[in-house]
């Protein structure tokens, strides 16, 4: 069963001297606090909920019964009963037992990490020589001293139903009648919610996201986030991970995982791949545009600014790169335009340092 039920005005109540069954805002309270109840344990029942006080109706078996307009009374008949408080809901159904042999465990939601106990008991206390514990018909622990089994570290999968054996040394085995038990979610697995692609220098922000049960007050959660399997932050009590400002190296599969405060529950998200994208940067003359030529020298002679692009190096960003190391296709030309590579003084090439004033194409 899911931990998040849904439902308004269901909330959780800590047992101690008795036991609340939720159904709406009816609630009916058994003591002793163990499920099943048996006849000979002097069962008591008490019916709360929101409405007016002797206004309480009980039920049988699914038929109305006495004591009409009581909220306590002690059971003295096995059967399955039921009280409604008009204008607040019916509570849910509790069966008081009279079997001979009964498996209890305590009345109430069980969360994944809880230690649970199970006992087994017989009408009267009855002598045996062994005591066997049972999760769908598989055997979980024989005692021969004692009558009540622990299960601690709760998880999901230890739900199902439970049944005890008490043995004698020369009669037939009694088995008890199966009790159902279901272990709940502490809280949800985890949802890791991100940007999957964003530039260079933008910040990164991710969440954990995850559910506690409402079935509990809210239990302090840990998480702890991974990038590539390495940890990169946690844990924590933040479900929020920030990077500032992020470079090509903080690509990767990111994930994260939630835990209890106690680490006995632990679950981890599927990961998030988040890519990093490198800011491209165009080439930039080295010549401030406002030299004479500058503009001319800048059209589709080449991608860099010079007639040939060997001879002035080419700028991204703030990084020069010689003519030398340039490496890339060849530039698109114009097919309808001739291109010559124009001396200086006394046919000489162009040398990198000079500016020339006047420097204008000659056809």
């Amino acid at each position: 069963m899911a931990g998040d039920t849904g439902m308004a005005g269901k909330v959780a109540l800590l047992l101690w001297a008795q036991t609340v069954f939720l159904a709406g805002a009816t609630q009916l309270l058994v003591q002793p606090p163990w499920t099943p109840a048996v006849l000979w344990d002097r069962v008591t029942l008490t019916c709360q909920g929101s409405g007016t006080d002797g206004d309480t109706l009980w039920y049988k078996e699914g038929r109305r019964w006495e004591p009409e307009g009581r909220d306590s009374f002690t059971v003295t008949e096995s059967g399955t009963y039921q009280c409604h408080i008009p204008g607040s809901g019916y509570s849910p159904p509790v069966r008081v037992s009279n079997d001979s042999l009964v498996l209890q465990v305590p009345a109430g939601a069980l969360l994944e990490g809880d230690t649970v106990t199970l006992r087994c008991r017989s009408w009267r206390d009855l002598r045996r020589n062994s005591v066997s514990f049972y999760r769908d018909g598989k055997r979980l622990a024989t005692l021969h001293n004692g009558t009540e089994l622990s299960l601690s570290h709760l998880e999901l999968q230890h739900s199902g139903n439970f049944t005890c054996r008490w043995g004698w040394a020369i009669f037939q085995p009694f088995r008890s009648a199966p009790v159902p038990v279901t272990v709940q979610e502490l809280f949800t697995v985890p949802l890791l919610e991100g940007p999957p692609e964003l530039p260079e220098g933008s910040p990164l922000n991710l969440s954990c996201l995850s559910t506690p049960s409402p079935l509990r007050p809210p239990a302090p959660l840990l998480y702890r986030f991974y990038r590539d399997g390495q940890s990169v932050g946690g844990p924590q009590g933040s479900p929020q991970l920030l990077v500032p400002a992020v470079g090509v190296s903080h690509s990767g599969n990111y994930s994260c995982e939630v835990r209890s405060e106690g680490g006995t529950v632990r679950k981890s998200s599927a990961r998030l791949g988040v890519t990093v994208r490198t800011l491209s940067v165009s080439p930039q003359c080295p010549w401030p545009l406002d030299t004479p030529g500058a503009q001319w020298l800048r059209g589709s002679l080449c991608p860099c600014c010079s007639w040939s692009c060997s001879l002035w190096p080419c700028t991204g960003g703030s990084t020069r790169v010689p003519g030398s190391a340039r490496k890339g296709p060849p530039p698109v030309q114009d097919p309808q335009a001739t291109y010559m590579e124009l001396r200086g003084p006394r046919g000489q090439p162009w040398e990198p340092g000079d500016i020339y004033d006047n420097l204008q194409p000659k056809l």
